[in-house]
C-alpha cells in the first residue's frame, strides 16, 4: 500500500539525534533515506552503554537504534574528491538534504547553499544548528543538555529553584527533529507551487524556546519569571501528583471549576469553600489543598484511588515506569511498538512512530495505512554498493 511520502529521496547527513529523528519520521512515511555517514560512522554508534551484541560480534548502541529505523548507509570522506563526488550525484538525484553541521562547516567542505541549488534547484535544505544559523552566538556546537540549560527549560523542570533539572530525554534534540521534518513538508508544498526548492533553518534553542507556551507569555507578557516546583501546575490546581495510601501516588487534573465539584464530590470535600471555590483561589493555596487532597487519598491504594476518580469523572493516572509502559496493552494498540529483524540481533522491538495514517473511501470505511515493515538500522556503511549501482543506472533530477 502506498505511503504519504513515496517517492521522496532523502539525502541525510545529520548524526546524533535531532537530525536522524527528523530523517526517521520521513522515513516511516514512506521517504527513501540514504544515510551519508564519516567513515567513523554516526557518533550515536559508539554512545552507551547498553550495547547489545548480535551474531557477528559487533556491539551496536540501542542510541543508535532508537532513531535510524528505514535507512540505508554508505560512508563518505567530503574531503576526498572521489566521496565529494558521489555527495554531488547523490544530491543530483534527492529531494530533500538535511545537514547538521555547525554553521559554515558544509560550505568549507564545498557544499554551500550556493552549490547545493546548482546541482539540483528543486532540492528542499534542511540545517539544524545548535543556537541558530546567525547571531552572535551561531558559532556554538550544540548539545542536548546545554541547549535545555541556556534555553530555560531546566530552570522551571525540577523540585525547586535551586534544584535545576533536565528533561529526562533529549527533549532540544526531539523538538528540533519534529520542527525540522514540519518545515520539509512545508518546503515540498512550496515547491509543488514554484518548482524551487527553500532552505529550512530550526536549532534546538529555537525548538525548546517556541515550546515554552504558557511559561514564556508568563514573562513576556505578565512579566513572571517561571521558575520549578516539581509535580504541580503552577497555573491550575489541583494538577500534580498525590501521595495516597501504601507509599503509592496518582495524578490527577482539574482543568475546570466542573472537574472540581466532581472530585469534592466523590471524596466528601466542600467545593465552594472560600479558600478553594475558583481555579485562582486553589492556586494561590496550592499547600493547603494539597495536603488537604492527600488527606483525603491516604484511606485508598492507587488502584483503588483511581478508580474512585474515574467514576468521577475526574482525568488521573499512575506514573509507569518504562517496562510497564511497553508492556501496557494501549501503547501496543496504538502501534507504539514495533517488531524489526535485525541482521545480527535477531528480532527486536523498537518505539515507533507518533503517527497512525488512514485511508478513507468515499462510504467512510477507513483502512489503516500505517508503515508496519520496517527496515532495521543499518550497520556502517552497509548499503554502499548498492547506493553507487543506483546513481550509475539513474538518471539525475531535469
Amino acid at each position: 500500500m502506498s505511503r504519504a511520502l513515496d517517492g521522496l529521496l532523502v539525502v541525510d547527513l545529520t548524526r546524533a539525534l535531532a537530525g536522524p529523528h527528523a530523517s526517521m519520521m520521513l522515513a516511516d512515511l514512506g521517504a527513501r533515506v540514504i544515510k551519508v555517514e564519516s567513515p567513523a560512522g554516526d557518533d550515536t554508534r559508539s554512545w552507551g552503554p547498553p550495547f547489545v551484541g548480535g551474531d557477528d560480534g559487533i556491539p551496536v548502541s540501542t542510541y543508535f537504534l532508537s532513531c535510524n529505523r528505514n535507512k540505508e548507509s554508505i560512508t563518505l570522506n567530503l574531503k576526498c574528491a572521489e566521496d565529494a563526488e558521489v555527495l554531488d550525484r547523490l544530491v543530483e538525484r534527492a529531494d530533500i538534504l538535511m545537514e547538521n553541521y555547525k554553521p559554515g562547516a558544509l560550505r568549507r567542505l564545498g557544499f554551500g547553499t550556493e552549490r547545493l541549488m546548482e546541482l539540483n534547484p528543486r532540492l528542499v535544505v534542511l540545517s539544524i544548528s545548535g543556537f541558530g544559523h546567525d547571531g552572535p552566538e551561531a558559532h556554538r556546537a550544540g548539545y542536548d543538555q546545554i541547549a535545555q540549560g541556556e534555553a530555560g527549560l531546566m530552570s522551571v523542570t525540577g523540585p525547586d529553584p535551586a534544584h535545576p533539572q533536565r528533561v529526562g530525554v533529549p527533549i532540544a534534540d526531539l523538538l528540533a527533529g519534529m520542527n525540522g521534518a514540519f518545515g520539509v513538508l512545508a518546503a515540498l508544498r512550496e515547491r509543488d507551487r514554484t518548482g524551487r526548492g527553500q532552505i529550512v533553518r530550526t536549532s534546538l534553542l529555537a525548538s525548546v524556546v517556541a515550546a515554552h507556551a504558557f511559561q514564556g507569555t508568563r514573562w513576556t507578557v505578565a512579566g513572571e519569571v517561571g521558575s520549578a516546583q516539581g509535580n504541580h501546575h503552577p497555573a491550575i490546581a489541583p494538577y500534580g501528583l498525590f501521595r495516597c495510601a501504601g507509599g503509592g501516588s496518582v495524578q490527577i487534573a482539574c482543568g475546570n471549576d466542573a472537574m472540581w465539584g466532581r472530585l469534592c464530590a466523590a471524596f466528601g470535600l466542600t467545593a465552594d469553600g472560600s479558600r478553594y471555590a475558583t481555579n485562582t483561589d486553589r492556586v494561590t493555596h496550592r499547600d493547603g489543598l494539597t495536603a488537604l487532597l492527600e488527606s483525603a487519598f491516604s484511606r485508598y491504594e492507587p488502584d483503588e484511588l483511581l478508580r474512585r476518580l474515574a467514576d468521577a469523572g475526574v482525568p488521573a493516572g499512575r506514573v509507569r515506569g518504562l517496562d510497564e509502559v511497553y508492556e501496557w496493552e494501549q501503547t501496543r494498540s496504538q502501534r507504539l511498538l514495533v517488531d524489526i529483524e535485525h541482521r545480527s540481533l535477531g528480532k527486536i522491538s523498537l518505539p515507533g512512530s507518533a503517527l497512525r495514517t488512514f485511508a478513507v473511501d468515499p462510504a467512510g470505511t477507513e483502512t489503516e495505512t500505517t508503515r508496519v515493515d520496517h527496515v532495521p538500522p543499518p550497520p556502517l556503511g552497509a548499503d554502499a554498493e548498492a547506493i553507487r549501482g543506483w546513481l550509475d543506472s539513474s538518471p539525475s533530477q531535469p
